[in-house]
């Protein structure tokens, strides 16, 4: 039998938060036929922001890894109130990462690999995406990293 994505979760040790409410005048998230849009997803932890800052600057690419794994868990948990069960998710399509960085940071691919490594912790095969990292100069409330997603659900 397939291990579920909340098993997978269980022994990662990661407990899904509740789905972050927008920002601003948007929807976190977008059904449409069986394909299922997650806006941008900050690194909110449970005392709100962490790693805010630039890449290059004052985050290293080691807290640029763990910012990008909190995005992750936040898209999950946007998935799962979008869905109702994470086993209604068939695959992750594809994931978009900023990286609010200097203008001479170079490393964003490996900042987005701490989302991209965990989904595929955590979903498996059905986690493997096509993805794009790219550099912006700033990012909401100064977080340092931000991603969005789609996915394909049944």
């Amino acid at each position: 039998m397939t291990q579920t994505i909340e098993s997978r979760l269980a022994d990662l040790g990661v407990t899904l938060p509740t789905a972050a409410a927008p920002a601003a005048n948007y929807v976190p998230y977008v059904r449409t036929g069986n394909q299922l849009f997650i806006s941008g997803q900050l690194p909110m932890g449970p005392d709100g922001l962490e790693f805010a800052g630039k890449l290059g600057d004052d985050l290293s690419v080691k807290d640029g890894k763990s910012a990008a794994k909190l995005c992750a868990i936040n898209l999950l948990a946007q998935a799962k109130a979008a869905t109702g069960d994470l086993e209604q998710v068939v695959r992750l399509v594809k994931i978009v990462g900023f990286v609010n960085s200097t203008p001479d940071f170079a490393q964003q691919p490996q900042v987005i690999n701490g989302a991209s490594d965990f989904l595929v912790e955590a979903m498996g095969d059905k986690g493997r995406h096509a993805r794009s990292a790219v550099s912006a100069a700033s990012l909401p409330f100064g977080a340092g990293v931000e991603i969005e997603a789609i996915f394909e659900i049944a």
